[in-house]
């Protein structure tokens, strides 16, 4: 019986190792962002901690220097977070990236599969017409002996 050999089978294992690719750079990006919005998570704390001491600040007894630099620790958190927002809004959209660009490899590796059995239904059809040919000519050549 003959071997099927699919010969674009080197583009097909190329568009698999792509394929993997693909999904450890995915991973990659999901962790940065994951990453990221810790960060926020760890400014939104520090803010509320900034809060939480502004407020004991004011029971106690007015002292205008602690209350600035609460204000200005405040007013610069603020601008933290805002910035990590920025970052996590880059992450996200890095990992939209990273995700169509699975998207269309897993896409190319399966038109490539679907091109492999397509091939490989050829060639069991061919295999099928070339065994049936083989057992008409062997009944031919029987009938023809015994006909003798």
């Amino acid at each position: 019986m003959a071997k099927f050999v699919y010969r674009m089978q080197s583009i097909l294992n190329i568009k698999n190792q792509m394929e993997t690719q693909a999904k450890m750079e995915l991973g990659q990006a999901q962790r940065r962002l994951l990453e990221e919005e810790e960060k926020l998570s760890v400014l939104y704390d520090r803010k509320k901690g900034y809060l939480e001491e502004g407020r004991k600040l004011r029971k106690e007894a007015l002292k205008v220097q602690s209350l600035r630099d609460n204000e200005y620790a405040l007013a610069r958190m603020e601008e933290f977070i805002e910035a990590q927002k920025l970052n996590i809004k880059k992450a996200e959209e890095v990992v939209e990236a990273a995700r169509a660009k699975l998207e269309e490899i897993m896409t190319e590796r399966k038109a490539q599969e679907k091109l492999r059995e397509r091939a490989f239904e050829q060639f069991v059809h061919e295999l099928n017409v070339q065994e049936s040919k083989e057992v008409d000519e062997l009944t031919s050549y029987t009938y023809g002996q015994k006909n003798s």
